[in-house]
């Protein structure tokens, strides 16, 4: 069966996650619910902004270390959001190239590329977790709080484990997708 570009076949729903099992469905319920933990540490940043910054301009009474929770916090917030984003296909990619490509090609250059997210999780969340473990072995803390760290660096490690299964379970999904007769 040959579709063009942009078409799908009678039996392809437009939900790409009708298409998941049962172990996609739950990652992408805990990428999820990270993702939500994210947005919800940036509000909370965005208020204590707002309330420092009022603060320091009319009463000049800042919120003590607001720069640094600020930094560990966004820092945990934005590890927080990719593996979701993997997941449904919300990276950015230049599908400029590959528009006019049969489904399959399609499939299989996007499970390369889901590959190198998935390592690329994992290296990155090797590093980050060696980066804390470093941290807190040297016991530094921040400057006015004099909080330790390592915690804010070791608060993003989940996200790129995240990342790195979503990266890895998508190179696997366009294999399946690829090497599957009639099912773009």
């Amino acid at each position: 069966m040959t579709t063009m570009p942009g078409e799908l076949p009678h039996d392809e729903s437009p939900d790409p996650f009708v298409q998941f099992g049962p172990g996609g469905m739950a990652l992408l319920s805990v990428c999820k619910t990270a993702a939500v933990a994210g947005a919800l540490v940036f509000t909370a940043l965005v208020v204590m902004s707002v309330v420092s910054i009022t603060g320091r301009k009319l009463w000049s009474a800042p919120v003590p270390g607001d720069v640094e929770l600020l930094q560990m916090c966004s820092a945990f917030a934005a590890a927080s959001f990719f593996a979701y984003c993997h997941l449904v296909r919300g990276d950015v990619k230049v599908d400029f190239f590959t528009d006019r490509l049969p489904w399959r090609a399609v499939h299989s250059l996007d499970a390369i590329g889901s590959l190198l997210v998935g390592l690329f999780g994992a290296l990155i969340a090797w590093r980050t977790g060696a980066g804390a473990a470093m941290l807190q072995a040297a016991g530094e803390t921040s400057m006015i709080l004099g909080l330790p760290l390592w915690i804010g660096e070791a608060l993003m490690v989940p996200g790129f484990v995240l990342l790195a299964l979503a990266g890895l379970y998508m190179a696997v999904w366009h294999v399946r997708r690829a090497v599957r007769r009639g099912l773009p």
